[in-house]
């Protein structure tokens, strides 16, 4: 009887994990636009979660039935977070504000393979450089490390854009990808040595 409720314990507990972890996943990509996949996890979610609740119903006078099914619950939740991170689906829009307009900040991110648009601000104690770079999400804490190096001082906020409309980016966006850092290393320059993004912005 006890490896008979250690294994129904065990059951529940792995079945609500993966029910969460799919529910979370397909939150996420619904709510990144992603209908046609989100419908199809959507499916497996469902199932999953069917068998999970009856398990519980048909043993409810079991209470570490209900605890596992309440831990699985939770420990879904962490799990699906996690997955959603390692997927890093989307888009986000950092905004960058550097303490040193002379800075040749700009063209040292465009490098790297951003893009980048600039314009002078002022802050409290003078002249300020502001930035606003859009990329994947998959290369945010890769461009917040190249930031720091080149201003240890900057001030950094990011979002993550609804829609996005207009420029250059537009129509890799809607591809589902940007251009990568290599392939607009790559690119051919022009007499003065900017890219076709540079000449854009």
């Amino acid at each position: 009887m006890l490896d008979n409720a250690l294994i129904m314990v065990a059951i529940i507990l792995i079945v609500n994990v993966a029910y969460v972890s799919m529910f979370t996943i397909r939150m996420i990509l619904t709510l990144k636009g992603r209908r046609y996949i989100a419908g199809f996890v959507s499916m497996f979610e469902i199932i999953v979660y069917i068998f999970g609740l009856g398990l519980v119903l048909d043993n409810l006078n079991e209470i570490q039935n209900v605890i596992a099914y309440a831990l699985g619950y939770g420990i879904g939740v962490v799990i699906g977070s996690i997955i959603e991170e390692k997927l890093a689906l989307g888009y986000i829009t950092v905004n960058v504000i550097s303490t040193n307009p002379d800075l040749n900040f700009t063209r040292r991110l465009r490098e790297k393979g951003y893009g980048v648009t600039s314009w002078s601000a002022y802050g409290m104690d003078g002249d300020r450089l502001a930035m606003q770079i859009l990329t994947p999400r998959r290369y945010e804490l890769t461009l917040y490390e190249e930031i720091k190096n080149i201003d240890p001082k900057a001030f950094i906020i990011s979002y993550e854009p609804k829609q996005i409309y207009g420029g250059f980016w537009v129509k890799q966006v809607r591809k589902g990808r940007l251009l990568s850092p290599r392939r607009k290393m790559d690119r051919t320059k022009n007499d003065h040595g900017n890219t076709k993004e540079e000449k854009q912005e």
